[in-house]
């Protein structure tokens, strides 16, 4: 659809009067005949109208060069508004951007060849496709940024229309060239800061964590605020770092300022709560959000999600229906016809499904490729093997993300070929995301392969992570669960090696004494004789024996003390 423009990007001061006007005064005529002098009484009244005309022009004057009633500024337009947000790196609100689209289409229809111009209509239809879900305005972007670079090259500094294609192929999953068209930019304008975003966005579809984080950190230094926090927050949830990501991304929310960027800000931290396991707290943050920009039609679908886990299934169907109708993305229909299949209305699950279909294939005609969500589609619901090759063809383009990773693991595994998905599962499950779905794949994985431990441990972690991840697979992570049942007695302590066997002790030969020649007794002691001391036995073995490791020392002067070097030496 065409949006009617309402100003133009065009100077905003008072034309000229054109020719012919009849409020413009001729050049000719009585006026050019010169006046009579006037009369004391005509110059007095005169001076009196003047002086209260100039009291009121003043006023007047005042109040036209502060723009402003009461002290308070005058508020922008919504054209103004979109172009702010924009040069913030900020989004704007779907009515501000209409507003901005039609304002360029109709400069651009006289202005042909202004390539400014052209880009930023360029851009804005990318940004206007990716959160209405009309696909069909991708192809309008794509006239706009090449007409933009046929009025000046990229290289005659227009990067802001390699931007804009590097925009519009992410958009449309084309990573590979979303990077090429970034990394031109960069290397002619490493500190054009609006192209790190499309970037961050290209190398994390590549799976390219390395360089998704460098580019992280270089718009952070070139572009301070709440983008750099919300970019931030995103890649430490990627990288796992919960703790990190929540702390940044409630910075992003307090310091968001526009109606639009605060709701971006408050559906990160739902989607945070959500994979957390907290559908409460997610549920709060989607509908703060939709109270703060109701145009933020991606919190519907979150808040959708909230409900499901809270068991108010009714809402959640309404839920879905209305973040469908307002911005129809396959994945939300495939989340819907998951809903109904719990509920066991399978009918209205497979008219979902069909949906999915419908919308697939019109995104294809537009150039978007949607095979990751048809892949999964297939994987549970449809033909595995089709899957399998849907997703090798991506891997195989160089989308090796953490979800294409998974996708491609359980689509092996659902085709039969579980020793090939393991080797995909432990990568989605290594790049360190905390997601409930990736932990069930691979505990599943391995509890077919009959590695019952680490399936009882990643299974543990899904349902832990969060219960009710999906309507479907989380009761199968449950029932898998209580088929392993709890581990067997024992565990690590009966691991560990045998202690060694304790030394014998030393057998000491008795010596028998020999025999004594019989002597005559000795006579009797007297009385006053001192009672004769006791024979000392002779030492026990193990008094006799040294503890191995600690040497006995003498109890007096030094002679008998080891020294500090031997202990060490005996110790060691």
């Amino acid at each position: 659809m065409d949006v009617m423009p309402q100003q133009g990007p065009e100077s905003r001061q008072p034309p000229e009067p054109p020719p012919g006007d009849p409020y413009a005064l001729p050049a000719e005529g009585a006026t050019a005949v010169p006046p009579p002098p006037p009369t004391l009484r005509t110059t007095l009244r005169r001076a009196a109208f003047g002086a209260v005309a100039a009291g009121v022009l003043l006023a007047g004057a005042l109040v036209a060069v502060d723009g402003r009633e009461g002290g308070k500024p005058a508020e922008p337009g919504p054209v103004e508004r979109a172009e702010a947000a924009a040069a913030a790196g900020s989004p704007a609100s779907l009515s501000d951007l209409t507003a901005l689209i039609g304002d360029r289409q109709k400069w651009v229809e006289s202005h042909p060849e202004d390539a400014p111009s052209l880009a930023v209509l360029g851009s804005a239809y990318v940004e206007w496709a990716r959160r209405s879900g009309d696909p069909a305005y991708y192809a309008r972007a794509e006239r706009a940024l090449e007409q933009s670079l046929e009025a000046r090259p990229g290289e005659r500094e227009n990067g802001e229309a390699w931007v804009g294609l590097a925009a519009l192929a992410n958009a449309r999953h084309d990573f590979l060239a979303a990077k090429r068209w970034g990394e031109s930019v960069k290397k002619r304008q490493p500190k054009t800061w609006s192209v790190y975003p499309a970037l961050i966005d290209a190398y994390t579809g590549l799976g390219d964590q390395q360089a998704a984080t460098a580019a992280t950190e270089k718009f952070g230094e070139l572009r301070k605020g709440v983008p750099a926090l919300a970019r931030t927050a995103d890649l430490y949830r990627g990288q796992g770092w919960r703790e990190d990501a929540l702390a940044t991304a409630r910075e992003a929310a307090d310091r968001a300022v526009r109606p639009a960027e605060k709701a971006d800000a408050l559906h990160r931290l739902g989607e945070l709560a959500w994979e957390r396991g907290e559908a409460a707290e997610a549920l709060a943050q989607f509908d703060a959000a939709l109270r703060t920009d109701p145009s933020h039609h991606a919190s519907s679908a979150g808040r959708a999600r909230a409900l499901v886990a809270l068991e108010r299934t009714d809402e959640a169907l309404s839920a879905y229906q209305s973040a469908l109708e307002k911005l129809p993305r396959p994945e939300y229909a495939l989340e819907l016809g998951e809903l109904y299949a719990s509920l066991g209305l399978d009918g209205d699950a497979r008219t979902q499904y069909a949906r999915l279909r419908e919308m697939v294939a019109a995104a294809k005609r537009a150039g978007v490729d949607e095979s990751l969500v048809l892949a999964r589609f297939e994987a549970d619901h449809g033909d595995p093997d089709a899957a399998v090759e849907l997703l090798r063809a991506q891997w195989r383009g160089q989308h090796r993300s953490a979800a294409v990773a998974d996708a491609l693991g359980w689509a092996l595994h659902r085709a039969g070929k579980s020793e090939e998905g393991l080797e995909y599962a432990r990568r989605a499950a290594d790049t360190g995301v905390r997601n409930a779905s990736y932990a069930y794949h691979l505990g599943a994985i391995q509890r077919e392969l009959g590695s019952y431990g680490p399936a009882r441990r990643n299974l543990e972690q899904a349902v832990r992570t969060n219960p009710a991840f999906s309507p479907l697979a989380a009761p199968l992570a449950r029932d898998a669960l209580d088929a392993l049942g709890e581990p067997p007695a024992g565990g690590p302590g009966d691991m560990r090696p045998s202690p060694p066997p304790a030394p014998e002790p030393e057998v000491r030969r008795e010596v028998t004494p020999e025999p004594k020649k019989p002597q005559a007794p000795a006579p009797a002691p007297s009385r006053t004789a001192s009672a004769p001391a006791a024979p000392s036995s002779s030492p026990s073995p193990s008094a006799s024996r040294e503890t191995p490791g600690r040497p006995e020392e003498s109890g007096s002067g030094g002679a008998g003390r080891v020294s500090p070097a031997r202990r060490r030496a005996l110790v060691t």
